[in-house]
């Protein structure tokens, strides 16, 4: 089994990127869900109710993110400022999270793309949310602006199982970028990554958080923001979760247990 895809997505809910290597640290990968767009009471805005968000194209350097629309000119915020006003945020279940406001021209712009109120947050020194599922975290586990884990794994026969139902269902097939993962895993059988438990990639270890229940961002093209019933659809008839059936499960969230290190497209990966 190789590691044959690395995404990493700067701007939660926003267009992410595809990399070759990245290095991990407390929170995931290094430069992922780093940002959020919060609403005036600090609650994050998504693809959920605002698919026009994939069309927000993401790029990193070392100092700076570039948001970027059609029509507009883009914009950039440092990703790291000192003397930063702080907001109270929160992301889902985490409340009462202090992160770091990226200041009024970066509102003004995310606002009138949106066509939404709306704030550019940042993690900062005060930032801290632990992983909050107790049955599989530590006390030293602690997550991004991630929905809840630091790392989502798909395989790619997982895919391409999927897409072998759409078909048969006479559904067109869809690409990975549906689903949003960070690490892609070619060389098992599908599903394989539910039930690794623990998994050697390259240096790093990751333990295993549960299914991901999927939502209606799956049915939202990352390229144009249109929506459909697919995969939702397709994906009830026989993924729904034996212990909550209202839930579609594809893919396997994951805790790095190895705080420090590089991933690389390519790595090996192995069960523990």
């Amino acid at each position: 089994m190789r590691l044959s895809a690395i995404h990493i997505y700067p701007v939660k809910g926003c267009r992410g990127l595809a990399v070759d290597a990245v290095a991990v640290d407390a929170l995931g990968l290094a430069g992922d869900r780093r940002f959020m767009i919060v609403d005036p009471e600090g609650k994050p805005l998504t693809q959920r109710p605002l698919p026009r968000m994939a069309l927000i194209e993401t790029q990193l350097s070392e100092s700076a993110l570039t948001l970027g629309f059609a029509g507009r000119p883009p914009i950039s915020v440092p990703r790291r400022a000192e003397g930063a006003r702080l907001l109270t945020v929160e992301v889902w279940s985490s409340s009462g999270l202090l992160a770091e406001d990226c200041g009024d021209e970066a509102a003004v712009w995310l606002s009138g793309v949106l066509d939404h109120p709306a704030r550019l947050v940042r993690i900062g020194e005060a930032f801290r949310r632990p992983v909050l599922k107790a049955s599989v975290a530590g006390q030293e586990d602690v997550v991004s602006f991630a929905d809840e884990f630091p790392l989502l794994v798909i395989s790619e026969a997982s895919l391409a199982d999927l897409n072998a139902h759409l078909e048969g269902r006479g559904a067109a097939p869809l690409p990975m970028d549906r689903f949003r993962p960070n690490l892609v895993v070619s060389g098992c059988a599908a599903f394989d990554e539910d039930r690794w438990g623990r998994v050697r990639i390259g240096e790093l270890v990751l333990r295993a958080g549960g299914p991901c229940a999927r939502c209606v961002v799956t049915t939202t093209d990352q390229l144009t923001a249109e929506r459909g019933p697919e995969p939702l659809r397709t994906l009830a008839t026989y993924r729904r979760d034996a212990q909550k059936p209202s839930d579609v499960n594809f893919g396997q969230n994951y805790i790095q247990e190895t705080k420090a290190g590089t991933l690389r497209v390519g790595d090996e990966v192995t069960v523990v």
